[in-house]
């Protein structure tokens, strides 16, 4: 999925290569509708119906959120909230499979940078993938495998979790793939063209 957004190119899925114009400073926190959550730097405090901004108090910036139960309808988020919402949560999870099993959501570090939030998303899906490469047969069925404080991970058999982790990738996977056409659709921007 990085390749999706940092480009130059991806593998289109038949094994050839497409152009892919790389995720910018401007699309990345693009509100497409008012009150969106997104990343926003510490000292502007956090936007529409959002208690607090989550990450590390040492960083510059966080991410909107709220104490459950959270604000009905949920708000719209943008790009750099669900992409540091994914990597905060698979590097967290990669932690407390195979790591240390303390690191908390106060221990990750939100950008507000794109590139270096790609970066920090594609370091975190290697932790995850690492951590799954290393659990054996047995971790599948192991309830509490993984130690993740802010999910159901300590009451549920390990293989549950990769299945929710992976339902989370996939659905704001997506997502972010959605905002990025309507923001290329809404300047008129086309990907670069390949080949001869």
């Amino acid at each position: 999925m990085a390749h999706r957004m940092a480009g130059p190119l991806m593998d289109s899925g038949d094994g050839s290569d497409t152009g892919v114009v790389p995720l910018i400073g401007e699309e990345y926190v693009w509100e497409p509708v008012p009150e969106c959550w997104s990343v926003r730097r510490r000292v502007d405090g956090p936007g529409a119906c959002a208690t607090h901004l989550a990450g590390s108090a040492d960083g510059e910036w966080g991410r909107d959120a709220a104490p459950y139960p959270h604000p009905w309808p949920p708000p719209f988020t943008t790009i750099a909230w669900r992409l540091s919402h994914l990597s905060e949560m698979l590097f967290l999870r990669a932690d407390h499979t195979a790591g240390s099993h303390r690191l908390t959501r106060d221990d990750y570090l939100v950008s507000g940078d794109a590139t270096a939030a790609v970066a920090a998303f594609d370091a975190a899906v290697t932790a995850w993938r690492k951590a799954l490469l290393g659990a054996g047969d047995a971790a599948l069925d192991t309830i509490g495998h993984c130690t993740y404080p802010h999910g159901s991970d300590a009451e549920e058999p390990f293989v549950d979790i990769v299945w929710w982790v992976n339902q989370e990738v996939l659905h704001h996977g997506a997502e972010i793939a959605l905002l990025r056409d309507l923001y290329r659709s809404r300047r008129g921007d086309q990907p670069e063209p390949l080949g001869p």
